[in-house]
């Protein structure tokens, strides 16, 4: 690999309805020709020409071909970049050689995996390789999982301004989120569950809190599973649907920056529906509403929201820190898009740029974004994606 290679960034699946939103974004906020050296990537030079062209990118977008089942083709795209930023999933079909050629090149990669089971496997399979090649391999870079990563190490920052140590126990609550669930998520998930159906003793790692947490078992965590009334958050709580690969991101982070948040840290997510019975009505029509989502009727890869229904959307998190003294602190986040696309795009877009512009410190191996970035990239949350992060008592 040359020392300079010619691109910072190579969006890999640029012509998919996802990576042509990142394309999109980084068209328009950082241009073709200036200092970020980026190109879009896919299977079709027509395709990919196709897309340039109706986002309104420049017709000297550089356009690079390239296809998970061809080798050759991926090895090719890797040694043009300093980084890999790929939307083609369900990452168990379509990611292995994708970050197997990261690796050996050295080369930085994110993705938008929420495939508890394939990031497991990676972490075995390439985290070692990774350290010594100096590839930084990233998973969950979007809605999955930065806001919770993220929201979970700014409220445990401000815990130790204000308590001296970190809280012990983070409940995260979705207040608000209005988008549709993205068809990658949707057949993410379906990918999982027909992974576990080939081998069900994969069904231990999708069920264990820290499957991804390098072999550290922390305290037992809330199960999450049930409609209950919770008096901390101040009314009914019903599963979240993300919850199952969140939560484990969150524990990998804190097992990866050493225990920050304490061996004993315990955290979970779930919907806040309100008090009373119009709370508890709410919580029962978001259980049915999760499950015809992840059914056969939910989107399907490569399909997604208008333009005006992504502007529309958006998400509130509340997190609720309890700290060992008694005390308690609670931060908002907020993202201004759907989750699931309009915020996703940009949150990804800026977390590659944040690991290959200022995060030069951080060694190779498979990470999480809070380990990996760190609070490096809340600048840049907070001031290009639309995000915020507030303290909501001092």
């Amino acid at each position: 690999m040359s020392a300079q290679p010619e691109f910072d960034l190579i969006v890999y699946g640029a012509t998919g309805f996802t990576g042509r939103l990142v394309a999109e974004y980084l068209a328009q906020q950082y241009g073709v020709g200036g200092d970020t050296k980026w190109a879009m990537a896919g299977r079709s030079q027509a395709k990919l020409e196709s897309v340039r062209d109706e986002i309104g990118a420049p017709s000297e977008t550089p356009l690079v071909v390239a296809d998970a089942s061809d080798p050759a083709s991926l090895a090719e795209m890797v040694s043009r970049t300093r980084c890999v930023l790929t939307t083609v999933g369900p990452y168990t079909l379509y990611g292995n050689d994708v970050v197997a050629t990261c690796v050996e090149a050295g080369i930085d990669y994110l993705d938008l995996s929420g495939e508890v089971l394939w990031m497991h496997e990676t972490i075995d399979r390439f985290h070692a390789a990774a350290q010594k090649s100096g590839a930084r391999i990233v998973h969950s870079a979007g809605f999955d999982s930065i806001p919770f990563d993220h929201g979970v190490l700014f409220l445990q920052q401000e815990a130790k301004k204000k308590f001296g140590s970190p809280c012990a126990r983070v409940r995260t609550r979705v207040c608000d989120m209005r988008g549709t669930l993205s068809g990658g998520t949707a057949a993410s998930a379906k990918a999982t569950m027909e992974s576990v159906k080939e081998d069900p003793t994969r069904l231990a790692a999708l069920m264990n809190p820290f499957s991804l947490s390098a072999g550290f078992q922390g305290p037992e965590q809330p199960a999450g599973n049930q409609i209950v009334e919770d008096p901390v958050s101040g009314g009914w709580v019903a599963p979240f649907f993300m919850a199952p690969i969140n939560t484990k991101n969150v524990h990998r982070s804190n097992a990866l920056m050493n225990h920050a948040y304490g061996e004993d840290f315990v955290y979970d997510e779930m919907f806040l529906t309100g008090p009373g019975e119009a709370g508890e009505a709410a919580a029962k029509g978001l259980v049915a509403a999760s499950s015809a989502m992840s059914g056969e009727g939910g989107p399907k890869p490569g399909e997604g929201p208008s333009k005006e229904e992504r502007e529309a959307g958006g998400y509130d998190l509340l997190m609720i820190g309890s700290h060992a003294d008694g005390g308690e602190l609670r931060i908002r986040v907020t993202g201004d898009k759907d989750p699931g696309y309009g915020s996703t795009s940009k949150i990804i877009t800026e977390a590659a740029l944040c690991l290959i512009e200022e995060c030069s410190e951080t060694a190779g191996g498979v990470w999480t974004p809070a380990a990996a970035i760190g609070e490096k990239l809340f600048p840049r949350l907070i001031e290009r994606a639309g995000l915020t992060f507030d303290v909501l008592d001092a």
